[in-house]
Order: structure tokens, then sequence, then C-alpha cells
């Protein structure tokens, strides 16, 4: 298998991770937002940001997913990356557990981030 093949399939498996720990996240702040909202209260969030960032989780994935804008893509990878390490952080405080989804969005994060930007540098090359 040429190293083509393996950073897009490296790229699609760690982004659908990613997109999908994020996507069921927001989806968890939209319908249950009170229990949510107790979460955030718990690990010492203020809970008035959770609907807000739910949307932001929502237009994140987007950006990704469609990769429309170069400039999005890479805030919403930086904005996946500050949230996941916070709630790392959070749960690992208050030891609670629950860390282990943040580690592994963490993870999904920095592995697809870096066939991104393998991806991106090739698609440039051969122009």
């Amino acid at each position: 298998m040429n190293s083509s093949k393996i950073a897009k399939i490296g790229y699609w498996v760690s982004t659908a991770i990613m997109c999908g720990i994020f996507a069921f996240s927001a989806s968890m702040y939209f319908t249950k937002t009170e229990m949510v909202e107790g979460f955030f209260d718990m690990l010492g969030y203020p809970s008035y940001i959770v609907i807000p960032l739910a949307i932001a989780k929502v237009f994140g994935v987007i950006a990704v997913l469609t990769n429309a804008s170069k400039l999005l893509a890479e805030w919403a990878y930086a904005g996946f990356l500050i949230d996941a390490v916070l709630a790392l952080v959070a749960h690992y405080m208050v030891q609670g557990g629950g860390y282990e989804m943040s580690g592994l969005a963490i993870f999904a994060i920095l592995v697809s981030r870096y066939f991104y930007g393998k991806l991106n540098r090739r698609s440039h090359a051969t122009h």
C-alpha cells in the first residue's frame, strides 16, 4: 500500500472518530441540556456556554468534513483540541472518571490533523 493511500485511510478513520465524538457531544448538549449543565457546574465551567459550545461543535464538524475553507478547518481543529484538553483536565481534576473519551478525542484530533496536513501538502505539490 503506498503512502498516499495510507494517509487517506488514516485521515478518514481518525476524522470519522473525531467528528463522531464532537457530533455526539453536541447532540447530547442539545437534547440533554440540563444534565450537561449539571456536569459543567460540577466540573467548574459555566453552564451558560453549553448551547453555544454545541453550536460551535456542529460548525466545526461541518468545517472539517467539507474542507470548504482551509482557515475554518484549522480553526475547527484548534477549537476541538482546546475543548478536548479542557475536558480531559476537568475530568482528571474532579477525579470523577470519564476522561477516556477526551483522551480518545485528543488522539483522533492529532492524527486527523497530521494526515490533513500531509494530504494538503500533496495536493499543492501536484498543482
